[in-house]
């Protein structure tokens, strides 16, 4: 069994999709997981904790000394906002979000397009190939543009992260501890006078 094969295996079968897994000539060996969408987890959310990358990590420890993996140092983590997309079954995972890629061979002078990721619909099950949606230009002037590619024309593809600082709320102090304090503060500078 070959150390591509153990990852795989250890990864999918606990759950969690293999988005990627790189080993470098120093020994490092980085695995890169992700949540499936329809699968419920021990801590709930759409999103890779710390919980799920040490639970992979102490698996694959196992399986990749079966396997006879000879390694330096382990890393799992997840993709990032800005996740790659390496297989077909992810572009079809993220349509309708937008990405960013960058084409092999240049298309009218350009080879890194961004837009919203679509599905050129076939006959069967599988798309016939993939467009993503995208602005041309500025303000009123911007134009709607469709470009189509297969799947073989990209060099890389990946997620345009979305950042919202809107999520966490400024927590209100209790009014018991602000009243409190602030006659403290007033009589120490009192006394002071």
């Amino acid at each position: 069994m070959n150390w591509l094969k153990a990852v795989e295996d250890t990864v999918t079968g606990l759950g969690y999709e293999l988005v990627d897994c790189e080993r470098s000539p120093q020994g490092l060996l980085r695995v890169y997981i992700d949540r499936l969408p329809d699968k419920a987890y021990d801590l709930p959310g759409e999103f890779v904790t710390v919980e799920d990358c040490e639970k992979v990590t102490r698996q694959l420890q196992y399986a990749l000394e079966v396997a006879n993996t000879d390694y330096a140092r382990l890393e799992v983590s997840s993709p990032g906002l800005d996740r790659p997309l390496k297989t077909e079954a992810h572009y079809a995972r993220f349509v309708g979000v937008e990405i960013e890629i960058t084409l092999k061979v240049p298309f009218q002078g350009r080879k890194k397009y961004k837009g919203v990721l679509d599905a050129v619909p076939a006959q069967g099950e599988t798309p016939a190939g993939w467009q993503i949606v995208f602005k041309q230009g500025e303000g009123k002037n911007a134009v709607e543009q469709v470009l189509g590619f297969t799947f073989d024309e990209v060099r890389e593809a990946r997620l345009v992260p979305v950042v919202d600082f809107k999520g966490r709320g400024r927590r209100a102090a209790t009014p018991a501890v602000d009243d409190a304090a602030a006659p403290e503060v007033q009589e120490l500078g009192d006394q002071n006078k």
